[in-house]
């Protein structure tokens, strides 16, 4: 009898706890999409903590540039995901927190990881391919040791793969609209990143139509968790 009391007691425990708190009933169902922002909140806080010096330095070596491809640093091409660049460090985490953990929400974390990844490293591919094509040509204005670290391909890969396969009046209004914005921010700055978030764009577009995230999309999540 005592064990038994005792057992139900922990449960009841448990039980408490865990409706006490929903943040972590939501954080462990977003594993994938906590581990990350946590990763990005400790990169920027000890950027926050460094010199000019040194975080100019930390970029630089993490920058995924066609030197850097060159010289066989390929690993800079995931590095160069954990820096919020561009934007205020909180603005890029939020963005992070709500993209990533919707898609994780809805698909699952092996394909939300999937999409993200491949929006950032096939745009990063893309973009430096054409850089390194301007290099080799000899055109004005290429950089062989550019500055290129950042979120924003994967996160708008995600985000255009949502979109996607959202319902119809986000596919017929919000994709063309974020599409346009891009479009905009390319033909304003000129700048290669900006011509990139269009590549990623597509590339979330494209995964969309994968088998593999459309039945997905069509399943229900399973909702017990957050209950």
């Amino acid at each position: 009898m005592r064990e038994r009391g005792a057992a139900t007691a922990s449960a009841g425990i448990d039980v408490g706890t865990t409706a006490r708190h929903p943040a972590l009933r939501v954080a462990a169902r977003l594993r994938l999409t906590t581990v990350y922002v946590l990763l990005l909140t400790a990169t920027a806080c000890w950027l926050a903590g460094q010199g000019h010096a040194a975080r100019a330095r930390f970029v630089r070596h993490n920058s995924s540039n066609v030197h850097h491809m060159e010289v066989g640093k390929w690993w800079t091409m995931f590095t160069s995901g954990l820096v919020v660049d561009g934007v205020p460090a909180w603005a890029g985490i939020a963005a992070v927190a709500v993209v990533l953990g919707l898609a994780e929400w809805r698909w699952g974390p092996a394909r939300a990881g999937a999409v993200f990844v491949f929006g950032h490293l096939g745009a990063t591919l893309l973009t430096e391919g054409a850089m390194w094509v301007m290099l080799t040509v000899r055109i004005p204005g290429a950089l062989s040791r550019a500055r290129d670290v950042g979120i924003s391909y994967g996160l708008v890969a995600t985000a255009g793969c949502l979109l996607a396969l959202g319902p119809a009046p986000l596919r017929r209004f919000g994709l063309p609209a974020l599409a346009v914005g891009l479009a905009l921010a390319w033909a304003l700055d000129q700048q290669l990143a900006d011509a990139g978030h269009l590549v990623a764009l597509g590339l979330g577009v494209l995964a969309s139509r994968t088998a593999w995230l459309r039945a997905r999309a069509r399943t229900p999540g399973p909702r017990s968790a957050v209950r």
